[in-house]
């Protein structure tokens, strides 16, 4: 269902169930989980990958398993939708940049599953969206992410219409960090991933962290807690090397 290779500097996690075109179950869900808390702890990993088998990268949810469920009471429906919620809010929260690789269709909670992620690249070919409203269900997990990088407008059109769009449009609207050539697609991901991973960890992370916790500040608020994130990490040891190296270069000092 997951695979998992840390090869260092990158955890690579694979989608692996192409014959239901990675559509999501509760299974998946528990074993991306444990490879993000695996990735967390490993100190030589400094950016996870999330890729998948086959031609798509993720149908959305398992709706077999949603239509098994159908007669289960409102708390266990409820635990369900938190299980993936919790999922989008580990990926958030995660310690290390996290890239989605797009190729094919990534639909529903498994465009939700991308989106989560830091960066998403996707290939010029894929198509992304949200289908749900077609069968008449609600992209409700999905929707917070989807608000927060489209404008109000572009979002509702996204979540009502059940239109998947190419990557180009999707690329254009937010969604996505950036398109590939289908030709090339390996090959810049592996050089985006590498550069990433370049970067100094402390400084990655704690952008990463101070970006997505001003989410809900006023402005005074994001300033003052840029302040103090200012502060810690100039106490970190990669920024006073990266001042010290800066300052010989200036000075002409040999290290």
């Amino acid at each position: 269902m997951i695979k998992y290779l840390a090869t260092a500097p990158v955890a690579r996690i694979t989608l692996a169930r192409p014959d239901k075109r990675n559509a999501i179950d509760d299974r998946m869900i528990a074993e991306l989980r444990g490879a993000l808390d695996r990735a967390a702890g490993e100190a030589e990993t400094r950016v996870i990958l999330i890729a998948a088998e086959g031609p798509d990268f993720c149908a959305g949810m398992d709706l077999a398993m949603m239509a098994e469920s159908g007669d289960a009471g409102a708390v266990e429906l409820l635990k369900a939708a938190e299980r993936l919620a919790d999922l989008y809010r580990a990926i958030r929260k995660h310690p290390k940049p996290v890239i989605a690789a797009v190729r094919g269709r990534a639909l529903g909670g498994g465009c939700g599953l991308a989106i989560a992620c830091d960066v998403v690249v996707a290939a010029e070919s894929a198509k992304l969206g949200f289908p749900e409203v077609t069968i008449g269900f609600v992209p409700a997990i999905v929707m917070s992410m989807v608000r927060r990088v489209t404008g109000e407008k572009k979002a509702f059109e996204l979540l009502t219409s059940g239109q998947p769009i190419g990557a180009l449009e999707a690329l254009e609207t937010g969604l996505i960090t950036r398109v590939i050539q289908d030709a090339e697609f390996d090959t810049t991901v592996e050089s985006y991933v590498a550069g990433l991973a370049a970067k100094p960890p402390s400084a990655v992370a704690l952008t990463k962290r101070l970006l997505y916790s001003i989410d809900g500040m006023n402005f005074d608020a994001a300033l003052d807690a840029g302040s103090a994130m200012n502060a810690l990490a100039r106490m970190t040891k990669e920024a006073r090397q990266g001042f010290e190296s800066f300052a010989r270069s200036k000075s002409g000092r040999k290290p």
